[in-house]
């Protein structure tokens, strides 16, 4: 396909990578709802936690659905009924309804568009996968910082349920319209041999796994576990971080909010840095970085006597790495798996962000606070960490194997 095409598929999954990001400023309601309806607030920020647990949900059928039918037919289906989903929630009175509405309905709409436009994307640009992936995921992590604003202002001036109203009306518009402008790439060729930047540049046989194959490869597991604790030190932060500006830092509540734009800035920048940074060198290396830094801004906020200046480091810090760690993930699963099967394979793996996002909420809830819980993620990050360091892709450790099996005996006396 000539180059100008290729790049309005890159615009239009861009386009609907910022509308399927606004989710992420949901933050922005807690607080409004609770003084609205005198709910707890505890109640409400399950709302995020179930709208990330049905966005990964969605990724195990989006793959099959898109062979049904079709990249552009889907994904407009997925705008128009996350649209809907937040116009009816503005009519939402009941915890449960906004559970189902803005929790159920909004988040598999977002996973089912997420995945298979990513995916698609990916396969478009199978050289730059790192650095493509962080384009499209970046996107969505621009879509959260300015509906900051945009949302904010809805909300100041039409009210939370007047909000949803209009949010639902602009992210549908938006995700239809690039639906629009994105084409199926076509079947990827063959997987041959050549250097995979998640090996550290070692030439290994490459190799398309479907879902059963991959799911037979102790790698999947372990990866799963990985994403896992990358998602839930993310995710809880993201769902609570304005809470914990006034709850820990004692921020007021206007400085505090400003820690949503806070995480949407570094989180972007760092799904483009950390993917373009991933085409260079070991996905993984990168990776258990990205869990040690992490490790230790939880340790520091469960720990230290909090600041301005430290609290907003931590989340810094905590945002940038999630947002690489979500980037460079979808290269690491074509890198051990494959990129033909790409979408249902990452939709597999991609349930730990589902479980993580429940995780950390029932974590917090079961401890009873936050630092208990910064401490258990703490925990996490470091054990992931140590795993990510020794993973090898399937494809290395059986031509290890193989070649250990292969060494003659030593002759003996």
């Amino acid at each position: 396909m000539p180059g100008n095409k290729k790049w309005l598929i890159v615009l239009g999954t861009v386009i609907m990578q910022m509308g399927l990001g606004t989710i992420y400023t949901w933050s922005l309601f807690n607080a409004q709802l609770v003084s609205k309806f005198g709910w707890e607030l505890s109640s409400v920020s399950i709302t995020f936690s179930i709208t990330s647990f049905a966005l990964a949900f969605a990724t195990l059928f989006a793959g099959k659905l898109q062979d049904r039918f079709g990249l552009r037919r889907l994904t407009a289906a997925a705008g128009i009924m996350l649209g809907l989903g937040l116009i009816l929630s503005s009519q939402a009175s009941s915890l449960p309804m906004f559970y189902l509405l803005a929790g159920v309905v909004v988040g598999y709409a977002d996973g089912t568009a997420y995945i298979t436009s990513l995916s698609n994307l990916i396969k478009w640009f199978p050289k730059n996968k790192g650095l493509i992936s962080g384009v499209s995921v970046g996107a969505y992590g621009t879509g959260s910082l300015i509906f900051k604003y945009i949302t904010g202002s809805l909300i100041e001036s039409q009210g939370v349920s007047g909000a949803f109203l209009y949010w639902g009306m602009i992210v549908m518009v938006m995700i239809v319209i690039g639906s629009m402008l994105v084409r199926e790439a076509p079947a990827p060729a063959k997987a041959v041999s050549g250097r995979t930047a998640a090996s550290g540049g070692t030439v290994i046989p490459a190799k398309d796994y479907t879902v059963k194959e991959m799911l037979r490869t102790k790698e999947a597991y372990l990866l799963f576990v990985i994403f896992f604790t990358a998602c839930m030190s993310g995710l809880y932060l993201i769902g609570i971080v304005k809470d914990i500006g006034v709850t820990l830092a004692g921020l007021d509540v206007a400085a505090a909010a400003n820690a949503v734009a806070m995480i949407a800035i570094f989180n972007t920048a760092g799904r483009l840095i950390l993917g373009a940074l991933s085409d260079r060198m070991s996905r993984l290396k990168l990776l258990s970085i990205t869990l040690a830094v992490t490790a230790a801004a939880m340790f520091t906020l469960s720990y230290a006597a909090l600041n301005y200046g430290l609290f907003f480091t931590c989340v810094a810090a905590i945002a940038f790495c999630f947002g690489g760690n979500i980037t460079i993930f979808p290269a690491i699963v074509s890198d051990f798996f494959g990129l033909k099967n790409h979408s249902k394979n990452y939709g597999v793996i991609y349930q730990g962000f589902g479980i993580g996002a429940l995780s950390g909420s029932f974590i917090a809830a079961l401890l009873g606070g936050f630092k208990p819980t910064f401490i258990i993620i703490g925990l996490l990050c470091i054990l992931a960490c140590l795993i990510a360091v020794s993973l090898k892709a399937p494809g290395q450790r059986q031509a290890r194997e193989k070649g250990m099996s292969l060494k003659p005996s030593r002759p003996t006396a």
